[in-house]
């Protein structure tokens, strides 16, 4: 892809209210800063601080190599820093086989520092209800690795299996974790949600209208509906169709409420300054 090419990404800000932001790459992730004027946006070409009123875009930190890496996937942590995951995502044919890169955290103080966890594919961020377990994909490995995590001092312990997905089942992609530690995550391709308990068992598969699902999260007063966002499955890769509902949405009663973290905009997950 151009790096210069115009990516369209749209933001819902108010009820019935639809902004857009055209941006100068395509984006892998956003989160918003605690006062809600701004939003750090990861694009192919870096990270940016774009103003959601004057739709300013200032450089904060450049990237990886953007010819052969982006970034993927992004969930900001209860202390204000985004955890930022990467993918192997060539512009033109590649000439090497697929490489690892780093996850990365980033706080407006401190910039942007790898962390030892590298892969081909980040995906499925999410945080369990006390903070103490990180949940992070590796979708082309088809796994889903729970990381000991000290919340205090964003740091990583010793990662064990979670879940291994059957390629039958489709690709991991975004998460979120309800209030009873359940990890719920959307399977691009299979047409569905899962939710795993907190041992790693499956136990709930929620069917969805839509084969490609991209992402869940809680909404609502009570957080109490689940709302998944899908890719059109005929849209022609690099450049979707975006309908005006945001692509495509679905909406479910889960059975189960969810944490603020994986609400949508939630306070306790936006970015601080330090």
């Amino acid at each position: 892809m151009d790096l210069k090419a115009p990516a369209l990404h749209r933001l819902i800000v108010s009820s019935g209210m639809v902004r857009t932001w055209r941006l100068p790459a395509d984006i892998g992730a956003f989160a918003l800063t605690r006062d809600r004027a701004d939003a750090i946006v990861a694009l192919r070409s870096g990270l940016f601080r774009l103003g959601l009123r004057t739709g300013d875009l200032a450089p904060l930190a450049p990237p990886f190599d953007p010819r052969l890496h982006r970034f993927n996937e992004g969930a900001p942590d209860s202390h204000g820093r985004f955890w930022l995951g990467t993918m192997f995502d060539p512009i033109g044919p590649p000439q090497a086989p697929p490489e690892p890169a780093r996850l990365h955290s980033f706080t407006l103080g401190d910039g942007l520092h790898p962390q030892p966890d590298a892969a081909e594919f980040h995906n499925g961020m999410a945080w369990s209800p006390d903070k103490t377990v990180f949940y992070l994909a590796h979708s082309r490995r088809r796994t889903v690795s729970a990381f000991p995590f000290d919340v205090g001092n964003g740091r990583q312990g010793t990662p064990r299996r979670f879940v291994t997905t059957p390629p039958a089942l489709g690709v991991r992609d975004g998460a979120a974790v309800d209030a009873e530690g359940g990890y719920w995550c959307a399977l691009h391709g299979g047409w569905c949600l899962h939710r795993y308990g907190p041992a790693g068992r499956l136990d709930r598969r929620m069917r969805l209208p839509v084969s490609q699902p991209t992402m869940c999260a809680f909404a609502g007063r009570d957080l109490d509906l689940l709302i998944a966002t899908a890719r059109s499955p005929d849209d022609p890769p690099p450049a979707p169709r975006y309908p005006p509902d945001l692509r495509q949405q679905a909406r479910r009663r889960p059975d189960r409420n969810g944490t603020a973290q994986s609400a949508p905009g939630a306070r306790e997950g936006a970015i601080s300054a330090g």
